[in-house]
């Protein structure tokens, strides 16, 4: 066994808390050991902190949990009876305490059956990639010694990703999930998946079903997390996983457009798009927006004899699609409302950028995005995916010309956080009318005069515009 004592130093807080783990196990009799995640991003970079620590015992889990607890001057643990685990809540990290254990499953659920307790090799076992199947022990007479029963470590160096069972189909036949898990980890990791693995992923894609919605749209949102989601997606596009966790990105496989700034294929362009995202920002909900804005044109694909193909509408009709997506893949609301949004939008920048951008379209697309702006203007850039340089540097200094316009047209219009100058109690006393439907539309025809410049935004402005409308006496 390896000894790797000093690279476990060189991560001061982690070994630290091992140091105070080591001493509770020596106090109580407990073997117990660094497990998962934490160890593997240890071995990856030394003195980074993981989020988490995971913590396996060969005994009482969540016992282990309530003394160690008291150790950290945790007040409250967690437990996890059914599973034999606790969590306990600490300062610096979130610390899991499993019991060393083996588990079978019911064919049809992800949810253990039932649980034997057994020692650390027949726990890592059970456990979904080799690279996550290693230990470290914190006993004091081998204290930093790497249990690697499956060669995890040499596969990590290698970056490639198998399952610690000879029969993969074991291992995802009980917990689907880690087939999504493997497609999230050869992006985050950058490591091809082993062969006779993704065969067994492609023979069990199916079992996916039996995974709640809320696990496979948290995975999805990992692999958005990374820095190039493309290659997590198109492992899922390849061995049919997509299909069954979000079919309108599959349905985009194949499917040609016409290249003017674009890929050719819908598919991979949306791709394109999304690495092109994760590359200008961090935020999650960007990356998504980048995923799903051109999510109906294949329901929208039509051919011209002169232009080729066509999707006219898709912006529309994809944001009436992302409704009743979002409420099927459990995005919150605020996550809906922005993806409807930017993909409602996302055409309009493009349109600005192709002729004279007027003050009155400006205004409009400010007011329509909010505080959105600045995100709707970085899915147009990560958009171009076109191979030609001299289109891309024509696309973007279009581009650069309508944020100089917006961010101009806000400083005089003072239109950031635009609203009607007038309120609606105003309308009823000048036009003596009651609450009902007239007072909205002549609120509107204010709102319609400040965003065609007609009349600045101002409550003045307002107001002479609303007597000289009652003059008309059309709303009397």
């Amino acid at each position: 066994m390896t000894v790797i004592k000093d690279i476990l130093k060189q991560n001061k807080r982690l070994y630290r808390i091992s140091k105070i783990i080591s001493d509770l196990s020596e106090e109580i009799k407990v073997p117990v050991f660094l497990v998962g995640g934490c160890v593997r991003d240890l071995l990856l970079e030394p003195e980074k902190n993981s989020v988490d620590i995971d913590l396996m015992v060969e005994g009482d889990g969540i016992e282990f949990a309530n003394q160690l607890g008291k150790k950290l001057n945790v007040s409250t643990v967690v437990p996890f009876p059914k599973f034999a685990t606790a969590r306990i809540p600490y300062k610096e990290c979130e610390i899991e305490v499993a019991s060393a254990r083996l588990e079978s499953y019911d064919p049809k659920s992800r949810k253990p059956k039932d649980i034997i307790m057994t020692d650390i090799n027949e726990d890592l076992q059970r456990r979904d990639f080799t690279v996550n199947a290693m230990a470290i022990s914190l006993q004091k007479d081998n204290m930093g010694t790497l249990i690697d029963p499956f060669d995890g470590f040499k596969d990590l160096n290698a970056k490639v990703l198998r399952t610690p069972m000879s029969n993969s189909d074991i291992t995802f036949s009980d917990d689907p999930l880690r087939m999504m898990r493997a497609a999230y980890f050869s992006a985050k990791l950058e490591m091809k998946i082993d062969k006779q693995c993704l065969q067994s992923i492609k023979d069990n894609a199916k079992r996916i079903s039996i995974v709640s919605q809320e696990r496979i749209t948290n995975e999805l949102l990992k692999i958005l997390g990374t820095n190039k989601p493309s290659v997590g997606f198109i492992m899922l596009q390849e061995v049919g996983l997509l299909e069954y966790v979000f079919p309108e990105i599959s349905l985009m496989y194949g499917l040609d457009q016409t290249s003017e700034y674009h890929h050719k294929d819908i598919f991979f362009h949306t791709l394109e798009v999304v690495d092109n995202a994760a590359r200008l920002s961090n935020k999650l909900d960007l990356r998504l927006a980048a995923l799903v804005h051109d999510i109906a044109k294949p329901n929208t694909r039509r051919i011209d004899k002169k232009k080729g193909y066509t999707f006219y509408g898709h912006d529309d009709y994809g944001a009436r699609m992302l409704k009743k997506i979002s409420k099927r893949m459990k995005f919150s609301n605020k996550t809906r409302d922005y993806i409807v949004k930017l993909t409602a939008l996302h055409l309009r920048p493009i349109s600005l950028a192709k002729k004279e951008v007027t003050d009155s379209a400006i205004r409009r697309l400010i007011v329509d995005a909010q505080e959105d702006a600045q995100d709707l203007m970085l899915l147009c850039r990560a958009d171009i995916t076109t191979k030609n340089p001299n289109n891309v540097k024509k696309y973007l200094s279009n581009f650069d010309r309508v944020e100089k316009r917006m961010q101009d047209v806000i400083e005089s219009d003072e239109l950031r956080a635009f609203q009607s100058p007038v309120r609606g109690h105003e309308i009823m006393e000048i036009f003596n009318l009651s609450a009902g439907k007239k007072i909205g539309e002549i609120k509107k025809l204010v709102e319609e005069a400040i965003l065609n410049g007609d009349i600045d935004n101002t409550h003045s402005d307002a107001l002479s515009m609303l007597k000289s409308l009652k003059k008309t006496k059309k709303f009397s």
